[in-house]
C-alpha cells in the first residue's frame, strides 16, 4: 500500500469532499463525519443491522446500500460513490473528513492530551506524526486490531475504525512496531479478569419470561447499541456497563440469544474493542451478576 499524498485541508464544509476525493485518489478509504465526530446513523434500511451488513464487517452479509452507512465500512475510494446524490445529504452535513487506516494499510495511535504524547516520545518508534486539537496522531505503516484506552488518553486506530483527518502531517512513516501491536495484549482490564468463551443464559425451567416481547426487548437493545456507539470516552468502561446493565434485565431470565449479544459485541467492535475484550468484559458483568 502507498502512503497517502499530502494534502493540504481546506477550510469549510465546502471543501470537505474535494479534501475526500483527493485522499481517495492516493488510496485511502474516506467517509464524512457529522458533528461530534460522529459517522452519519444507518439509514432505514440499514438500521439494527436489517440489510445484513456490508461485506467487510465482521459479521458480513448482502449489504449493497448506496448512502455511507455502517460508519467506518462505508469508507471508499471510489470517487463516483463519494460525488453520488446518495452520499450528497451527508456531504452538506459534515463537520469532518475520516478515513479507514486499516483500508489504507495504516495504523494510527491516537495520543489525545500532552502526557500521552510524552509517553509516545519516550517509548515508541519515530513516524509521521500529526498535530491534532489535544495532541497527536502517530502514522504507522501496517495494520492491526483498533482498541480504545491503550493507555491513558491513547487508542489505536487501525482495522473496523476511523479516524478524523486533520493533515498530512510531518516525517517518514514507519513500518509498525512490535510494541505498539503489544498495547492491546498489556491493556488494563477495566474489571477483573474472567477466562472462558461467552455463553448466554437460557430460561430453561423457568418458564415463559414477561420481558420476551418483540417491542421491549428491541427497545433494550437498541438502547445499549447507542449507548456503546455513542460512547466519547472510556469506550471500555461503557461497554462494561452496558453489558452490565443487559444482563441485569435479562441475564436471568433467558431473553438473550446469541443474535442480540452479537449486536453488542458488534457495536463495541465498531468503536475499537476487540473481541477478546469483548469476551472479556461480558464473561466479567456475567460473574458479577452471577448469571
Amino acid at each position: 500500500m502507498t502512503q497517502p499524498t499530502p494534502v493540504r485541508p481546506r477550510g469549510g464544509t465546502a471543501n470537505l469532499l474535494g479534501t475526500a476525493l483527493w485522499l481517495a485518489a492516493a488510496g485511502v478509504p474516506v467517509l464524512p463525519l457529522r458533528r461530534g465526530k460522529l459517522p452519519f446513523g444507518n439509514c432505514p434500511a440499514c438500521t439494527k443491522s436489517a440489510c445484513g451488513d456490508r461485506p467487510n464487517m465482521l459479521r458480513a452479509g448482502p449489504c449493497a446500500c448506496p448512502r455511507p452507512c455502517h460508519a467506518w465500512a462505508a469508507a471508499t475510494t471510489d470517487p463516483d460513490t463519494l460525488r453520488s446524490p446518495a452520499w450528497a445529504p451527508a456531504w452538506r452535513q459534515a463537520a469532518v473528513v475520516a478515513y479507514h487506516p486499516g483500508g489504507a494499510g495504516l495504523t494510527v495511535v491516537d495520543l489525545d492530551n500532552p502526557a500521552a504524547v510524552d509517553w509516545a516520545r519516550g517509548n515508541l518508534p519515530p513516524t509521521r506524526t500529526v498535530p491534532t486539537t489535544r495532541g497527536e496522531h502517530w502514522i504507522y505503516q501496517g495494520t492491526m486490531p483498533s482498541s480504545n484506552g491503550v493507555r491513558p488518553g491513547m487508542d489505536i486506530k487501525s482495522s473496523m475504525s476511523y479516524a478524523r483527518y486533520v493533515g498530512p502531517g510531518t516525517g517518514p512513516m514507519t513500518e509498525l512496531p512490535q510494541v505498539v501491536r503489544d498495547l492491546i495484549e498489556k491493556r488494563p482490564a477495566v474489571a477483573r479478569p474472567a477466562p472462558g468463551a461467552v455463553t448466554v443464559p437460557t430460561a430453561a425451567g423457568r418458564g415463559l419470561c414477561p420481558h420476551r416481547t418483540p417491542t421491549y426487548l428491541e427497545r433494550g437493545i437498541g438502547m445499549a447499541e447507542g449507548r456503546i456507539t455513542e460512547a466519547r470516552s472510556a469506550v471500555h468502561h461503557t461497554v462494561y456497563r452496558t453489558f452490565l446493565a443487559v444482563l441485569s434485565t435479562h441475564g436471568r431470565c433467558g431473553c438473550l440469544t446469541e443474535t442480540h449479544v452479537a449486536r453488542l459485541f458488534a457495536a463495541a467492535q465498531a468503536k475499537g474493542e476487540t473481541l477478546r475484550h469483548c469476551t472479556e468484559a461480558w464473561s466479567n458483568a456475567r460473574n458479577r451478576l452471577g448469571v
